[in-house]
């Protein structure tokens, strides 16, 4: 306040009295900002600006700025509102202020870290198992679950495996990854029992049937079909073909063939023929009467021993 005083001077018998002026001073306009004010906006949690960094002026003197910002929670942890309050005030406690509310939002679903496996198409005893993926979030944390379910095919190895990993992040936003998994049977069984493919049999009996086993690498079940059958070769000798057909759950089949060469002879190393004679050596003396000491003789001598004589021995045509 200022206080201003005129006095008037003279002889006068009537004296004027001072004139007093107060004059009273008042800051009365509160300061004002300097820079362009921060308006409100809508950003990513990843996308926060940092706070702006305020002046003012003040028509009366100076003025400072204080900042304060507060937080108020959303739906979840990555979604709320960010309250930022610039307050000027002058050398007399007049005020202004400006607000700017920041609504953050986690927008962005969760990332999966390692490489995602694709499609594929296997075998039944060849299916890999299921990788262990993770996920990495914007906001924050993410997890991942992992699903998997069956969907047949035409028969029962072969069908689809549907493998589904989702990445949830704290806000509940996903990220979903699917393979498919094609199982196929394309193998036919195989013969685990020791079988000869080819045998020749000279002078024994027909062998019996074998029991024979098969192993598959998909199926259970193997179906085991037997067939036999008879070729004649000539008069006194014959083939036999022994079949096995084994099929599994899908009809993939493999076939085992086994031929027996039923032989009434051999060929000797002299290229000749041994017939098949049971019976043991005979000798000779005692189909007669010995009493007269002859000797036996044959075109073939090699086939007698003295007065024995061996039918295994006889060459053909002799």
């Amino acid at each position: 306040t200022y206080t201003n005083t005129w006095s008037f001077g003279g002889a006068c018998v009537n004296p004027i009295p001072d004139y007093v002026q107060v004059i009273t001073i008042q800051d009365t306009t509160p300061p004002s900002f300097v820079e362009v004010l921060p308006t409100d906006i809508t950003v990513a949690c990843d996308n926060i600006p940092v706070a702006a960094i305020l002046t003012a002026t003040d028509n009366c003197g100076t003025a400072d700025v204080s900042y304060n910002e507060t937080i108020l929670n959303g739906s979840c942890v990555s979604n709320y509102t960010i309250v930022r309050t610039w307050t000027a005030t002058d050398a007399c406690g007049l005020t202004t202020t400006h607000t700017q509310n920041i609504t953050v939002q986690d927008i962005t679903p969760p990332t999966f870290v390692e490489s995602l496996p694709g499609d594929i198409t296997v075998e039944c005893d060849s299916i890999p198992n299921a990788p262990l993926l993770t996920a990495t979030d914007s906001c924050g944390s993410a997890s991942v679950t992992f699903n998997e379910i069956t969907t047949n095919g035409n028969c029962p190895s072969n069908y689809f495996l549907i493998r589904t990993w989702t990445a949830t992040d704290e806000c509940g936003l996903t990220t979903t990854h699917t393979q498919t998994i094609t199982v196929q049977d394309i193998t036919p069984p195989t013969l685990i029992t020791n079988l000869q493919t080819d045998i020749t049999l000279v002078c024994e009996s027909e062998p019996e049937v074998p029991t024979v086993e098969f192993v598959d690498n998909c199926s259970s079940n193997v179906t085991v079909n037997f067939t036999e059958q008879i070729n004649t070769i000539d008069e006194n000798d014959y083939q036999i073909v022994r079949t096995w057909i084994a099929t599994d759950d899908c009809n993939n089949s493999t076939t085992f063939t086994q031929t027996i060469e039923m032989l009434s002879y051999e060929q000797t190393t002299h290229d000749k023929l041994v017939l098949c004679i049971d019976e043991p050596i005979l000798d000779l003396n005692s189909l007669i009467d010995t009493s007269n000491n002859g000797t036996w003789s044959s075109d073939s001598m090699s086939v007698l021993n003295g007065t024995e004589f061996d039918p295994v021995i006889v060459p053909i045509g002799d």
